[in-house]
């Protein structure tokens, strides 16, 4: 095996999930597509006889090694579920790189001083339960448990009850001080969701920081009332008050140099010939400076409770710095890879905060287009991320690949 295994892992992927009309993905945590992702996961690990062990919320870890016999071992990995109708890269990109990266150092020859592992998480993008990165700030402690379990979907299903459907105990999920201890280091391969790549004319990048950001609840309040005899001037009309907030989210991240998105809303009754009864959206919020993402929402809680309406925060992560001496090491492992910020949470995000050294690795997007069906990277590009992860996980582990 080598890196040339990545194009054949790819293919495997590409069709799962993927809906036909819109090209883009829909593989939410605990359905059918998420089953088949873990089924390729798991036939991945047991093809290269890795010992495949799953966490408290399901997270699945394939170690090259003992990390409990060994010590704490060098995981790479990242996530394969998706936004709605999301891109093929985001996420499956740090999978498949991972084990191609694999590959390529045992045929090289390299012994590794400590074990290695690849990770997939679930639940990262928080597409069916809202709440984002949930497989590792469950084990990690940062989301609770009984919370975690309380969570629903648009149909209404709990995550429990969608996590029994899947044939899992919702019981059994909580904080996992046993797997942290097992991860010593932590890299995740991600595809570059700007375009910075693009302008520097680099394959392969070092991320240094995830910028804080969060998500928040709009509630507005209407009246239900018949849209072809109440007048205009008589209307309570909650999708107009949400029209007022979208515009204040937009006019605010500007003054203050944040993005802010509602990218997704509810309207009830939700009848074509009903003026709104209730409103309700949510919020994306991010930025390099994390008051400057807090004022954006005191302006938007001032224009939503002069309407009645409420915001209530679902999750809120600061600015977090990946390892210093970890980039450094990277940095002279890579000479010439350019490093980046980012605005885009991510599990090694969670994992830092959670005290473990992390970093992470860009590949270039040369639309710069993510959540989309028109991600994309180039193969060369990939492949190349596929070497430089494989040259990082030598540098990790002694020797050279």
């Amino acid at each position: 095996m080598s890196v040339l295994t990545f194009p054949g892992m790819w293919a495997a992927l590409l069709p799962v999930g993927r809906d036909d009309g819109t090209g883009g993905y829909r593989r939410f945590a605990w359905s059918r597509a998420d089953h088949d992702l873990r089924e390729w996961f798991a036939q991945e690990a047991q093809v290269r006889g890795l010992d495949l062990t799953e966490d408290r919320m399901g997270n699945q870890w394939a170690w090259w090694g003992n990390p409990d016999r060994d010590g704490p071992g060098l995981v790479f990995g990242s996530h394969l579920d998706s936004v709605p109708d999301g891109g093929a890269y985001d996420g499956p990109l740090g999978v498949v790189s991972a084990f191609a990266a694999l590959d390529h150092l045992r045929d090289t020859g390299h012994q590794p001083d400590k074990p290695i592992a690849i990770a997939n998480f679930v639940d990262e993008e928080g597409a069916r339960f809202g709440i984002a990165l949930a497989g590792s700030r469950v084990i990690t402690g940062l989301l609770d448990a009984d919370r975690a379990r309380g969570l629903t979907d648009e149909d209404g299903v709990t995550m429990a009850e969608a996590m029994r459907a899947a044939g899992r105990d919702p019981a059994q999920i909580g904080q996992d001080p046993e797997t942290l201890a097992r991860v010593g280091t932590y890299v995740e391969l991600h595809v570059e969701q700007g375009r910075a790549l693009a302008d520097l004319n680099a394959a392969v990048a070092i991320g240094t920081d995830i910028w804080p950001h969060g998500r928040w609840r709009i509630d507005l309040p209407g009246e239900a009332n018949h849209a072809g005899t109440t007048r205009l001037q008589d209307r309570r009309d909650a999708v107009l008050s949400l029209a007022g907030v979208i515009q204040q989210t937009r006019s605010a991240a500007e003054q203050r140099g944040c993005l802010a998105t509602i990218g997704k809303v509810r309207i009830e009754p939700g009848g074509v010939n009903a003026i709104a009864s209730h409103a309700t959206a949510w919020l994306d919020a991010r930025g390099d400076n994390p008051e400057a993402v807090r004022g954006v929402i005191d302006d938007v809680t001032a224009t939503t409770r002069a309407l009645g309406g409420e915001v209530h925060e679902e999750s809120w992560t600061p600015v977090t710095a990946f390892a210093p001496d970890l980039i450094a090491q990277l940095s002279r492992a890579l000479p010439g890879a350019p490093t980046l910020g980012t605005g885009a949470g991510h599990d090694a995000g969670v994992l830092a905060q959670a005290g473990i050294p992390t970093a992470m690795l860009f590949v270039r997007n040369p639309t710069g287009v993510s959540h989309s069906p028109a991600e994309y990277a180039e193969e060369p590009d990939c492949l190349a991320g596929v070497e430089a992860l494989a040259t990082v996980a030598a540098d990790l582990t002694g020797g050279s690949p």
